[in-house]
Formats: structure tokens, C-alpha cells, sequence
């Protein structure tokens, strides 16, 4: 089992989702304009949109990005071109500099910080623009690995490589889904819903907590 030398209580490892946690959610955020533009129901349209990105295979690199656009043009009548489809979405995964700025307290405290995200190739390219990658250990993507968060066996996986036994392993997520498989597989998790909540909760989990002076 790995262990980082110095680690502060009973965690070696935090993990963060990124749409949602790292940044603001802007798969759902420009899904939503893109739905009101074309007279649809937003949460519909959400519904159909994530079910598409998976069963197209784009999620998890089996497929290019064109092939989860067509579907879900083909499931919903939506119009426009690629590029913009995607600007509405890319332009909204506005970074919380205060997530940030914990990943960098927790590596200060020899604690591991990672990324696991069920995302494409557009984390790749928001990496580009932002230069985000960089204040983590290690970056998950469902797009590199084959697989995302609705697999199960995807948590095994994570800490296999991590070499961290599970219950060692603290997950931020905001999709309760994700949250509820990591937990069946021994992880530490917490549910995010906005910053006072996830204080209370780290706080209760990584003994040095969230300051307000990070």
C-alpha cells in the first residue's frame, strides 16, 4: 500500500470531479442554452445529451466527437454547427480558484490530489487554455481510460494504479450516482453541493479541514 510520507490523518489520496467540483458545470450550463434556443426542455435535454455522450462511445474514446453530436442531434432535432455546440459548453467550465488553492495545501501536507472526470477530449483542451493540470498528481479521464464513473469497476481501477488502499481514498463528486459506487468500493466520498458544505464535510474527514486562509 502506498502511504506519502508526512500524510496528515487517515488519507493519502483526494480525488476531484472536475465539471461540477474543479469547475463550474459547464456541460449542463451550456447544455441549458443550447436546449432554450431550441425550444426544448433544459433538463430533458440534459437527460439526453449524457445519455448520448456515453452510448456514442465519445466518453470513453471509442468514438470521435462527431459521432455523439449526430446522435444527439438525431434524438433531439437540436441545429448548429460542432464548433459552436461545443463553445456553448467549453466557454462555461470556469475554473474555482479556491479548489485550487486546496489542492495546493493538500500536496503541502504530502497528500496526493488527483482528477477523475467523466469527460473527453475537451478536458484536454480546456487544459490547454487553462494550464490547470499541473497542480495535480495524477489526471483520470474516462476519455483516456475507456471507461467512466457508471462503471463500477472503474474505482477498482483508480486504486490499483493509485497503489492506496480504498479507504484511503477521498472522492469529491457532485453527482450522487458517482458518489454512491465509490462508496461501495471502500472509498471516502462527499457529495459537493457548494463550498460552506464541502468545509463542513472535509473538515470531518481530512483532520486540518478548510481554512478560510488557504
Amino acid at each position: 500500500m502506498k502511504k506519502s510520507a508526512g500524510s496528515t490523518g487517515s488519507i493519502d489520496v483526494v480525488l476531484f470531479d472536475f465539471g461540477g467540483v474543479i469547475a463550474e458545470e459547464g456541460f449542463r450550463n451550456g447544455l441549458n442554452v443550447i436546449a432554450k434556443a431550441n425550444g426544448l426542455d433544459p433538463e430533458e435535454f440534459l437527460e439526453a445529451a449524457a445519455d448520448a455522450i456515453y452510448s456514442s462511445g465519445y466518453l470513453t474514446g471509442k468514438s470521435p466527437e462527431k459521432a455523439f453530436w449526430k446522435e444527439l442531434k438525431e434524438k433531439t432535432g437540436i441545429k448548429g454547427d460542432d464548433a459552436d455546440l461545443r463553445a456553448e459548453i467549453l466557454s462555461r467550465f470556469l475554473l474555482r480558484s479556491w479548489i485550487i488553492d486546496l489542492t495546493k495545501k493538500l500536496k503541502q501536507k504530502n497528500i496526493s490530489v488527483g482528477i477523475l472526470s467523466d469527460q473527453t477530449d475537451w478536458l484536454d483542451i480546456l487544459d490547454q487554455q487553462f494550464d490547470f493540470f499541473r497542480w495535480f498528481d495524477y489526471v483520470f479521464n474516462s476519455y483516456h481510460l475507456g471507461k467512466g464513473k457508471r462503471d463500477i469497476s472503474i474505482f477498482d481501477d483508480i486504486a490499483r494504479v493509485l497503489n492506496t488502499r480504498a479507504d484511503r481514498i477521498l472522492f469529491i463528486d457532485d453527482n450522487p450516482g458517482n458518489i454512491d459506487r465509490a462508496r461501495q468500493k471502500g472509498w471516502k466520498a462527499i457529495l459537493y453541493v457548494d463550498q460552506e458544505s464541502l468545509e463542513k464535510d472535509f473538515g470531518k474527514i481530512v483532520p486540518f479541514g478548510i481554512s478560510n486562509n488557504l
